[in-house]
């Protein structure tokens, strides 16, 4: 674990917002790198009052190539961007992409420098490493968020988590594992955490994330269908715009899940 990371943990710790539980888990197995990797701009670079982080993590396994949804995880991605960029408040947004299998498109950056996704920069020919990687991206907005908030800026998040399958290759974490540190960010009162399940024709996706700690109003199973899925993405989006109107908003909408 990098000595900022590892402070970052550390600071939440003694502030109560991080549980042991949580701490452990984030610190026995060395993300610090892979954290680091996705932290991007300088809190001291960010001129904003009061910061936003929107963090998404498409999936990027083989079966999204082979069910053809590739384009339109990629439309969905770049739909969520557009969405903020039409914001009042899209000056105090920081944006962070993920790719599932670890690939990071964006580190946390401002609206206008976001590398939007396209058939380049995505390839879906990868696993399923789900519990693994979504320990890796709670932990990257537990850290950015604990270094506004220990700046004295107050910081909202929300993540959108995306899969087409059930974990497969995950080797350090499980799902109460990742439902522990949901729980501890959901319990600040400052974090949406949500899911999107894109439908394989098994996986109980409602079941996986419930077992993941996100609430079930922050779960969106679409379809299989291109139509369906950016329906969803632009639920999701409509969800982060909202997020970024105020903490008024923001308390609204974390109560009022995907179905305000």
């Amino acid at each position: 674990m990098s000595a900022n990371t590892q402070k970052l943990f550390e600071d939440a710790h003694a502030e109560g917002t991080l549980s042991p539980a949580s701490l452990q888990a984030l610190t026995v197995v060395d993300l610090g790198a892979q954290i680091q990797a996705g932290l991007g701009i300088h809190v001291d670079d960010v001129q904003a009052s009061e910061v936003v982080l929107v963090t998404v993590m498409p999936d990027d396994s083989a079966s999204i190539d082979y069910s053809r949804h590739t384009r339109t995880v990629c439309d969905g991605h770049n739909q969520v961007l557009d969405a903020l960029l039409g914001s009042k408040q899209k000056d105090g947004i920081l944006f962070h992409t993920r790719y599932l299998n670890g690939h990071v498109l964006n580190p946390y950056r401002p609206l206008e420098d976001v590398v939007r996704m396209h058939t380049g920069n995505y390839q879906a020919d990868k696993g399923t490493p789900l519990y693994d990687q979504a320990m890796v991206m709670l932990g990257t907005v537990l850290a950015k968020s604990q270094e506004f908030s220990g700046n004295g800026v107050p910081v909202r998040t929300v993540t959108l988590l995306i899969t087409d399958g059930a974990d497969q290759g995950s080797r350090n974490a499980r799902a109460r594992d990742v439902a522990t540190v949901v729980k501890d960010l959901l319990r600040m009162e400052n974090h949406i955490v949500a899911a999107m399940g894109i439908h394989d024709g098994s996986t109980d996706f409602r079941r996986v994330f419930r077992e993941m700690g996100i609430e079930d109003r922050w779960i969106l199973t679409p379809g299989q269908s291109e139509q369906e899925i950016r329906s969803a993405f632009q639920v999701f989006s409509q969800s982060a715009v909202r997020v970024s109107q105020g903490a008024a908003s923001f308390s609204r909408t974390a109560l009022g899940g995907f179905g305000q």
